[in-house]
């Protein structure tokens, strides 16, 4: 206040404690920022060049995170092609497991079980994304990476596309066809009749009941023809009348779905034949010396198969795929039934055979190429005519291992894409090396940025805190001080 006179001593001390003050006031307050310059007021030259540095890590920092975000989504693609890899390889097992089989079957089911293998491959590279980035996903999942604030250093990874197998560009491996089976049918009758060829019988031969020495002999003629049908009558064969009754068998069981038996003791001949079938003289169709093998379909599944010309016991059927591969065999005896057949061709897998009472046929049908034989020659004979190759189905399709050479092809196509799936790995392997090292070397650099602008802007607590207890010890004499000086104008009043 104006009014107010302050000796010189008392302002000089009261001067001194203001200036400590301030000066405490500043020292407390880089202690409790940290800073020695807070403010462009404080230092400017040493300000903007800290703020210029800490700009700078503060931008590489936020490029620091996208580095990571590179990071995880070239693990996720690493992933996701070692476990592709696994897979490959699964297909390839499955493609050496059915190399190692002629099964035409099991080489279906192994070409199913592949293509299982090609959609969880794609499944896997459709899941290998991190954050909407796919690099197993194909066009629109480059990654690029930048490494600097201005983006003048970056790395862009290109994307393969797995997610579709079949590219060529890819894995270039294609499902296989996985085969259609066909069907056919066996057709099941027969019919026989028994000639009692003794003296008195009305037979064609003399009265011997010895095979060898019985000869053929009729009232009209010395031959006898074999007769497919009376209507329209087809010789089948004849036999002589100077021939044996032996002849005479061996030129039935010579035709085709004709089976013919003598039994010596009897003097029976027994004639079994697929299709309607007489014996007679040559005069075709007029005069019946023999008789009518009356052959129809069979119509229960109890019915014998040796009631047909195409069945004799100890016959072997053999069930065999495309690859000539036998799946199995049925030999038939004396009391095999239309039922044993049946069962016998449905035993397989892949196979099954169901028998109509009505049309007296065995429907088959097979899921690979499928042939049934029998080593009896009139096996399968319709119309007189042989068919030593039995039953065949062709498939309507093949699987792709159908043949050694089909799986071979398929094994090379695996070899190939292993091959590119570990070069694509070690791609990978390349670009997350790089990454991880810029990435290393970014944290450094921000280290060093902050650290430079710290050498700038940061006090020495050290210092400052001896600062800060000399201004305390100043302030405290200053006080002093001033109490001495007021005590030296308080004297005057002594006087009064």
């Amino acid at each position: 206040m104006k009014d107010i006179t302050l000796s010189a001593a008392v302002r000089q001390n009261l001067l001194t404690l203001q200036s400590t003050a301030d000066l405490m006031s500043g020292v407390q307050n880089k202690l409790a920022t940290g800073l020695k310059v807070n403010s462009a007021l404080d230092n400017p030259n040493s300000f903007f060049t800290a703020s210029g540095l800490n700009s700078r890590a503060s931008d590489l920092s936020n490029l620091l995170d996208d580095m990571g975000q590179s990071l995880q989504t070239i693990k996720a693609a690493d992933k996701g092609i070692q476990t592709i890899t696994d897979l490959v390889e699964s297909a390839k097992a499955k493609a050496n497991q059915a190399l190692q089989t002629q099964s035409q079957y099991e080489r279906k089911t192994f070409a199913g079980q592949y293509n299982d293998l090609l959609e969880q491959i794609e499944d896997v590279a459709k899941d290998s994304s991190y954050k909407g980035k796919n690099l197993l996903g194909g066009v629109g999942n480059n990654l690029t990476t930048i490494f600097n604030e201005d983006a003048t250093s970056k790395q862009t990874i290109e994307s393969v596309d797995y997610t579709d197998t079949s590219l060529s560009t890819g894995l270039n491996l294609t499902d296989l066809a996985e085969g259609q089976g066909s069907t056919s049918t066996l057709q099941l009758q027969g019919g026989k009749v028994t000639l009692a060829l003794a003296d008195g019988g009305g037979a064609a031969l003399n009265s011997s009941s010895t095979l060898a020495d019985a000869t053929l002999v009729t009232s009209t003629t010395t031959t006898l023809s074999f007769v497919q049908d009376v209507t329209t009558p087809v010789s089948l064969g004849a036999v002589t009348g100077a021939s044996s009754v032996q002849d005479l068998v061996d030129g039935l069981n010579a035709l085709s779905g004709v089976r013919a038996e003598f039994d010596n003791g009897s003097g029976e001949l027994t004639i079994y034949s697929n299709e309607d079938f007489y014996i007679g003289n040559d005069a075709v169709g007029t005069s019946l010396v023999g008789s009518l093998v009356d052959a129809t379909a069979f119509g229960t599944t109890t019915a014998l198969l040796t009631e047909s010309g195409s069945y004799a016991v100890g016959d072997t059927l053999t069930l065999t795929d495309g690859n000539d591969f036998e799946l199995g065999s049925f030999e038939i005896e004396a009391d095999s039934t239309v039922d044993d057949l049946e069962n016998f061709i449905s035993d397989f897998n892949g196979v099954s055979a169901s028998f109509s009472s009505t049309s007296g046929r065995i429907t088959i049908t097979s899921e690979t190429d499928l042939t049934l034989t029998s080593d009896n020659a009139d096996f399968n004979a319709t119309g007189f005519t042989q068919d030593t190759d039995g039953i065949v189905l062709e498939a309507l399709s093949d699987s792709g291992f159908a043949t050694d050479s089909d799986i071979n092809r398929v094994v090379d196509r695996l070899n190939t894409a292993l091959s590119n799936l570990r070069s694509q790995a070690s791609e990978f392997g390349t670009n997350l090396s790089v990454v991880e090292i810029r990435q290393d070397y970014t944290k450094t650099m921000i280290n060093t940025l902050q650290e430079g602008a710290g050498l700038l802007t940061l006090a020495d607590t050290n210092e400052e805190g001896a600062n800060l207890l000399a201004l305390q010890t100043r302030q405290q004499l200053a006080s002093t001080s001033l109490s001495f000086a007021s005590q030296a104008d308080q004297t005057v009043l002594s006087l009064f």
